[in-house]
């Protein structure tokens, strides 16, 4: 079996950070998060990375990260814009935010044609995760099998602002049946509460949540292109609609198509929302260089 494919959704705008945080320095020597997944990747038996990103930092990408890592680990572009995959009928020049998660997914389908993990750029998953889900795509992964690394939603929260989760539902076996999106999340007097639309909701700590880290078989692609079809007249005019991977997996659930194991490898994560949020990550890093968990110089 060939070694599965990372793919790293960094094509956002980084609004509420105020930047490109894809390319912005959190290590000892300005190593960027990226870059530490790449490094996990890399030990867990991935063979490939695959950069998912706007034309317009395309170049900063290559310049900031790639330069850096040199031939450890064969690597790859797509480009996400607001017209891949979508059909003169349905493009709409007014849009500004691109599509989404799964359809940046969507937008790699002519470069991997091996099991692949999907994470964000901007968030450190841990060497667990990977380690997890390298064993899964190397192992166990099936045409209707994939996975997510599961993360508790305790420590999964930002103490400079409100941030959107995926809530999962699991089964007996461990497996995900189904996922809701709660926005405006917030720990107050030792509650975690979601507080949207006038509804406050109080989800218990040690539900998995969903960080956008999964694992999918290649048959992933085919199915996120069927249902896109489908998205695109339906939210045709829609400026603001966006087409993320749960709304796929969760399709993919309701049909019984597609099972989606629950792995346990979340033990670490730290995300960048917002520009807050940096010094807690830089000393998060450090902490991990001291322990031990990484090198020096991740690249020496």
């Amino acid at each position: 079996m060939h070694k599965p494919t990372l793919l790293i959704l960094a094509a956002g705008i980084g609004s509420r950070y105020g930047g490109n945080k894809q390319i912005d320095g959190f290590g000892p020597n300005g190593e960027t998060i990226i870059e530490y997944s790449i490094y996990d990747a890399i030990r867990a038996g991935f063979g490939k990375v695959v950069f998912i990103v706007r034309e317009e930092i395309l170049d900063l990408v290559k310049t900031n990260i790639v330069d850096k890592i040199g031939n450890k680990i064969e690597i790859d572009f797509a480009i996400q814009s607001l017209e891949s995959y979508v059909p003169e009928e349905y493009q709409e020049p007014d849009r500004v935010k691109p599509f989404g998660t799964a359809h940046a997914v969507l937008c790699a389908k002519d470069k991997i044609n091996e099991p692949f993990a999907v994470i964000n750029a901007d968030d450190f998953y841990g060497k667990e995760a990977f380690k997890e889900l390298g064993d899964f795509l190397q192992n166990q992964v099936k045409e209707n099998k994939h996975c997510m690394v599961g993360y508790a939603i305790k420590d999964v929260l930002s103490e400079n602002g409100t941030v959107s989760r995926g809530i999962c539902e699991t089964n007996k076996d461990n497996e995900l049946i189904g996922m809701t999106e709660r926005t405006a999340i917030t720990r107050e007097e030792g509650k975690i509460l979601s507080k949207s639309d006038g509804d406050v909701i109080e989800i218990d700590p040690d539900n998995p949540v969903s960080m956008n880290c999964w694992g999918f078989h290649p048959s992933f692609f085919d199915e996120t292109e069927r249902i896109w079809k489908a998205f695109l007249p339906e939210n045709k005019g829609n400026l603001k609609a966006e087409f993320y991977i749960p709304t796929v997996v969760n399709t993919l659930i309701e049909e019984n198509k597609a099972s989606f194991s629950i792995l346990k490898g979340g033990k670490t994560w730290f995300g960048v929302t917002y520009s807050k949020d940096k010094p807690v990550v830089i000393d998060a890093l450090k902490k991990l260089h001291n322990n031990g968990d990484y090198p020096e110089k991740l690249w020496d």
